[in-house]
């Protein structure tokens, strides 16, 4: 399978699976209109293949539904802010293709296995990470985990080193090194990919050239602990 070419991976099937080959979730949070869809083909353009539009945006469902289409066999489009069961249906019903949360919900987790869509919650701590992984989680996503930094990671990683983690919050290029040879599995990412002064100027150009150091940034790093 191809970077281009996510055509022939279905609907439904194990979406973790390449998101841990693919390891970079783009944060969408608060973009609507063209800005948003300027910004997203940006992405794409530069490598992205996971983008996370929250449901606290102003039309997030949408844009989720639009990008489902426009972005069809290009890139994967989910929700997240989901944090309690009513969002989750709304997200599904919009054709959501994974879910994330900023919280532990086990409901949310359950409704969505129901339907063959998996759930990334939010946790922190090895507790939340564990109920997180019996409730059917297939990763995690640590947050928040910006004032906590990769040695966070790597202690967690000792006892726990058989559940993906997502890091979000603190990553950018000068430290996503760190936090993936502390253990981290994959990386949501907001305004470092992108970033205020490229999305106010419309610099299409620089949006996908620094996705590209970040696409290439990951593919250095060793592979995905299993």
């Amino acid at each position: 399978m191809s970077d281009r070419d996510i055509q022939n991976f279905p609907y439904g099937a194990d979406i973790t699976e390449r998101m841990l080959q693919e390891r970079i979730v783009a944060i969408f949070r608060g973009y609507t209109g063209e800005l948003a869809n300027r910004a997203a083909e940006a992405l794409v353009a530069g490598g992205i293949r996971f983008m996370e539009v929250t449901m606290n945006t102003e039309q997030a469902t949408a844009i989720i539904s639009h990008w489902r289409e426009r972005f069809a066999g290009r890139a994967y489009i989910g929700a997240g802010t989901v944090i309690d069961l009513a969002s989750a249906r709304e997200a599904l019903e919009c054709g959501a293709q994974f879910l994330i949360s900023p919280n532990l919900d086990e409901e949310v987790i359950a409704y969505a296995a129901e339907r063959g869509i998996d759930v990334w919650p939010g946790v922190l701590t090895p507790t939340e990470i564990v109920r997180a992984w019996k409730a059917g989680a297939k990763a995690v996503k640590l947050f928040p985990l910006g004032t906590l930094g990769p040695e966070y990671i790597r202690e967690i990683r000792g006892p726990l080193d058989h559940i993906p983690i997502i890091a979000t919050g603190g990553v950018d290029l000068h430290t996503i090194s760190a936090y993936g040879t502390a253990g981290a599995s994959a990386f949501g990412l907001g305004s470092k990919l992108l970033p205020k002064e490229y999305m106010n100027t419309g610099n299409d150009e620089a949006l996908t050239a620094n996705a590209i150091q970040f696409v290439e940034a990951v593919r250095k790093l060793d592979p995905v602990r299993r």
